[in-house]
């Protein structure tokens, strides 16, 4: 029996990461550059930011990058005008995602991703 080999994306193969932030619609947009395996980019923490994306990405089912489910049961409660979006490649992926911070489901999928996205106080 023959197959064909896949090679898997291995950890730095590509891992960099766009991360666009705005404290709230009138404020001035904040961007960095997240690079991992090894850590870089102007991310002011590269090493930090690059473990908490790691760790989300391998020990969870669902992608940490996955927009909230439409049906999904959440608080209301308003965590921030905060806004982000994150681009780039991350393990061979193509990424685009959108963060913000109007739920307990939009919330907690921020803070999962702290500190690669900014510290909300």
């Amino acid at each position: 029996m023959g197959g064909t080999a896949v090679a898997c994306p291995s950890p730095g193969d590509g891992d960099r990461l766009t991360i666009t932030y705005q404290e709230g619609r009138t404020a001035d947009v904040q961007r960095f550059v997240l690079e991992c395996h090894p850590a870089g980019g102007d991310h002011p923490k590269a090493e930090e930011a690059c473990a908490a994306v790691d760790r989300e990405t391998r020990n969870r089912a669902a992608s940490p990058f996955a927009p909230v489910e439409q049906d999904a049961m959440c608080t209301y409660i308003y965590g921030g005008p905060q806004t982000a979006r994150i681009t780039g490649t991350w393990q061979g992926r193509t990424i685009d995602a959108s963060f913000e911070r109007t739920n307990g489901c939009e919330i907690a999928r921020w803070d999962r991703l702290t500190p690669a996205l900014p510290e909300v106080k």
